[in-house]
């Protein structure tokens, strides 16, 4: 059954994180779609409950993890050979350790968005005002 990964491509860390994953993580039934530019699948996953300004989705037939739960799952199965990765894999693979540090990587990708002049939530019409 195909891995589906459903990140913030307007985040330049979730885009490597995810590129990287789909091309040397070592799963070959991985694909990674940009949740901020699909419109109708960041619909469908906010009617699951599923929101992408909260965290990245992994979907596996009707089964579906988010934010650390999702990177924790995917880490899991990992089989890198990047040593990106493989610090990745060692570091979010254990889902106690992943719900510790997801709000470090979400933190990372609000600054990233800030920077970008783009809203947390691909929801939103505009930038973020202050």
């Amino acid at each position: 059954m195909n891995l589906v990964l459903v990140y913030d491509g307007g985040c330049p860390f979730c885009r490597h994180f995810a590129l990287r994953s789909e091309l040397v993580g070592g799963l070959p039934d991985l694909r990674i779609r940009d949740g901020r530019a699909d419109h109708l699948l960041r619909a469908d996953l906010r009617a699951r409950g599923l929101d992408l300004a909260r965290g990245a989705v992994l979907l596996e037939g009707e089964q579906a993890w988010h934010g650390a739960e999702a990177i924790a799952e995917l880490c899991g199965r990992l089989q890198p050979s990047d040593p990106l990765l493989a610090l990745l894999h060692q570091l979010f693979a254990a889902p106690p350790r992943a719900r510790r540090l997801y709000p470090l990587l979400l933190w990372a990708r609000r600054t990233a968005l800030h920077w970008k002049g783009l809203p947390e939530d691909p929801d939103q019409a505009g930038p973020r005002q202050a």
